[in-house]
């Protein structure tokens, strides 16, 4: 419920503070006094976007804050999904700058204006003539509906499974999409990847094939120079060994003459030794090589082949060939397989339907078994408020198709007077009509579920007498439940609320001002005598009004 509500440097207001209590407050004011202001101050509170023509001096800021008991309405977890400081006693202010900008918080944390609109929706509905166009809507005479057959958990599983059924028909979708596609592709990619297959692809085979190549493809000229070097380590009277082996015999004389003569010894001497094994390694290289012309045919072939197979694959190693092969396998077994994970997905599909059909012949059902209390309901409260031909003709027709709500269609009609053709609200029913059967089907609602603060804007235009007796008694039992609040000019409506704001303007040095009071019950008599017979009052309209109170 609203507590309290601030405004500072806001169109006519220069300062304005005032609280409220529960149950049903009453605000009057003449024509003009500012009431349009104080609801475009609130509008402001529960998200409406701003400019500086708000702004009363253009030089100063403007401020409205309202402090909310959020407490019974079950607002945790929009405030976690909006990111919000969540406080039972909620303060929600907007500041409009003089440079034009504008800024919110709820609890000091910035908010940006879409989240502040959703929690303004859950925190006070302003009801005026505007506000009945959503009678006509499917999904709020659904939502009417819905409310009195405790649907909302039921609701809320269907949702569930709705969006896994549609996750799983895209799914289907885009695996019949697709094997659509593949199956034109199958028998090429089944070809390149045999191609694969048959290369026997080996990861780092490239290099050894290559070397080999190059050994036999030039096994000639390699044993050409084997055979030099051969002779150049071993030749008899200039062989590098034969030199080494004398050289070495030279240091070993001197070795004994000095360390120094020693160290050049061992030093040759491991020379001689390296030289050794150079030799002996040159001579098995001798004995191994052999010309082999079919070994080169079939290797210059794996090579020709990978080369091939890397250039209309644009790749640069066996590896990367090996990747692509694994990935051509993926696809031809998975095209291969997609029958089977068609036919898998399409009885998951069958599953969730029988599900969904569960949950929605439940809604369904109970639809319909409220559908005559409500219309009872309705109609009783329509004919208190001056309309006793009122009928509704609602009717549920469970259908085909799965909606976000369930399966139904709905067939919402009115009828106004006795032996008139019953058609949809919106050509059945006048405005002033339709602003009874909205605080009918609100007066209903407020009986099943924890409504918002409701604050009924002139709602009774047009009426007078007995009915806005009426219409006063269904806003009293409503605040039993809830805050109301009334903005209206009927006494009799007046005299019902428990407390009583009046709107006026004053001139304050010159600059006319709107401000708000909460009025006393000496000044209520006053009020609602004035409302009765005018400024100046006469005593049979004091005492109308003392009667009316009491």
């Amino acid at each position: 419920m609203l507590t309290s509500l601030s405004i500072k440097n806001y169109a006519l207001i220069d300062t304005l503070q005032v609280d409220f209590n529960d149950g049903f407050s009453i605000i009057t004011g003449e024509t003009g006094a500012g009431k349009s202001i104080l609801l475009g101050g609130l509008s402001l509170i529960l998200g409406k976007r701003a400019d500086l023509s708000s702004l009363k001096n253009t030089e100063e800021k403007c401020v409205i804050e309202a402090v909310f008991n959020i407490s019974n309405y079950k607002l945790q977890a929009l405030f976690k999904a909006e990111d919000f400081d969540y406080e039972a006693q909620t303060i929600i202010r907007r500041e409009i700058l003089p440079s034009g900008k504008s800024r919110a918080f709820v609890n000091d944390s910035p908010v940006n204006l879409n989240g502040l609109q959703l929690l303004g929706e859950r925190l006070i509905d302003i009801h005026s003539q505007h506000e009945t166009l959503q009678l006509t809507s499917n999904g709020f005479q659904f939502q009417i509906i819905d409310a009195l057959a405790n649907n909302d958990e039921t609701l809320q599983s269907y949702k569930i499974e709705l969006k896994g059924y549609k996750k799983l028909k895209k799914e289907l979708q885009e695996l019949l999409d697709f094997q659509a596609e593949a199956i034109k592709e199958h028998d090429y990619n089944s070809f390149l990847l045999n191609e694969l297959v048959e290369a026997n692809l080996v990861d780092g085979e490239m290099e050894l094939l290559e070397e080999e190549y190059e050994t036999l493809n030039n096994i000639e000229a390699i044993k050409e120079k084997l055979s030099e070097a051969y002779l150049l380590l071993n030749e008899e009277q200039i062989g590098i060994i034969s030199a080494l082996t004398s050289l070495k015999n030279t240091f070993q004389k001197l070795s004994g003459f000095s360390s120094k003569y020693e160290d050049l010894f061992n030093r040759v001497n491991s020379s001689l030794i390296d030289m050794d094994d150079i030799y002996s390694e040159v001579d098995v290289l001798q004995e191994q090589l052999e010309a082999d012309p079919n070994r080169l045919e079939v290797v210059d072939s794996k090579l020709r082949v990978l080369h091939n197979l890397m250039q209309k694959h644009v790749a640069n190693s066996i590896s990367e060939l090996i990747d692509i092969k694994n990935q051509l396998e993926e696809k031809v077994s998975f095209t291969e397989n997609l029958d089977d994970s068609i036919q898998k997905k399409r009885l998951e599909i069958d599953a969730k339907e029988i599900e969904l059909n569960t949950i929605s012949n439940d809604i369904h059902n109970k639809r319909t078994a409220i559908i005559p209390q409500l219309k009872e309901q309705l109609e009783t409260i329509l004919g208190s408020l001056g309309m006793p031909n009122a009928q509704f003709k609602i009717e549920i027709i469970y259908g085909e198709e799965f909606f976000a709500n369930g399966k139904d269609d709905l067939s919402f009609l009115f009828s106004a007077n006795k032996g008139g053709n019953f058609n949809e609200l919106k050509k059945a029913a006048s405005g002033g009509e339709l602003s009874r059967i909205m605080l009918a089907i609100k007066s209903v609602l407020s009986k099943y579920i924890q409504l918002p603060t409701i604050m009924f804007d002139e709602i009774d235009t047009g009426v007078s007498g007995e009915i806005s007796n009426k219409m006063g008694d269904i806003m009293l039992q409503m605040s039993k439940t809830m805050q109301v609040f009334s903005i209206t000019h009927l006494p009799q409506i007046a005299a019902k609320g428990h407390s009583h704001f009046k709107v006026f303007k004053e001139d304050v040095n010159d600059v006319t001002q709107t401000n708000l009071v909460k009025l006393n019950h000496d000044e209520r008599i006053v009020e609602i005598a004035q409302m009765l017979g005018g400024l100046e009052m006469s005593s049979s309209a004091i005492a109308h009004a003392k009667e009316l109170l009491n």
